[in-house]
């Protein structure tokens, strides 16, 4: 007799991994776009002294002293084989506020797709519900209608193509200190506008074929 044997966690990881990945290697289609979405903070640091004379050919300088001046949340919504993205400052992360960023996929960046494909983690804001604490209830099922979601396992950040996004964002304008609110939100324009002129997407190679073969510690063992 033949025995299935996995631990519990193990098991959900694996369905939840396979899901996202089948995902990933479906045609593209613009009327199913494949979205994913993912947030982080920025604390926002105001600089204390100001006014240090550079002289050409050499580095600026920085007084290691700065003001607290609170934390912002950014949410980052991207189509990868689109090669789009686009990233919204909110003063929060709470469920009323990813509820309008699902709100404005639906209405605003995706009006004429029949569904939208999202793919996030399994934060408990991140629920067709929230949308029903925030709109009417014709809205908010019209908006979850147009929406299928997919979730990534726990501990499995890393198949969010939005988190890819979001390194490269805090990469190249995040790592360093942004005093305000309204300043972040004209930085992370501009660098989602140069970003998406460019077109930069991502070739998503990882199957569920090589899944089974580089996490084979992940799957059941055949005990006879």
């Amino acid at each position: 007799m033949k025995q299935w044997v996995i631990p519990t966690a193990s098991a959900k990881f694996v369905a939840k991994m396979e899901d996202v990945l089948d995902v990933y290697h479906r045609p593209y289609d613009a009327r199913y776009p494949v979205v994913c979405i993912d947030e982080t903070s920025k604390a926002l640091r105001l600089e204390v002294r100001t006014g240090w004379p550079v002289q050409p050919g050499q580095l600026a300088k920085q007084d290691y002293e700065y003001e607290r001046n609170g934390q912002v949340n950014l949410y980052l919504a991207t189509e990868p084989l689109r090669g789009w993205r686009k990233v919204s400052v909110t003063a929060r992360r709470t469920s009323a506020d990813f509820a309008a960023q699902l709100r404005a996929l639906v209405e605003e960046d995706y009006p004429d797709a029949v569904k939208i494909i999202l793919i996030c983690d399994n934060l408990n804001t991140h629920q067709p519900h929230v949308l029903y604490e925030v709109y009417p209830p014709a809205q908010a099922k019209r908006i979850a209608d147009k929406l299928e979601f997919h979730y990534t396992p726990e501990h499995g950040s890393w198949l969010d193509v939005a988190e890819i996004e979001l390194s490269a964002l805090s990469r190249q304008c995040l790592a360093r200190r942004i005093g305000d609110a309204e300043t972040l939100a004209v930085e992370v324009a501009g660098w989602t506008k140069a970003r998406n002129a460019s077109q930069r997407g991502v070739d998503w190679q990882f199957s569920t074929a090589d899944a089974r073969i580089k996490l084979k510690r992940l799957y059941p063992a055949i005990i006879t």
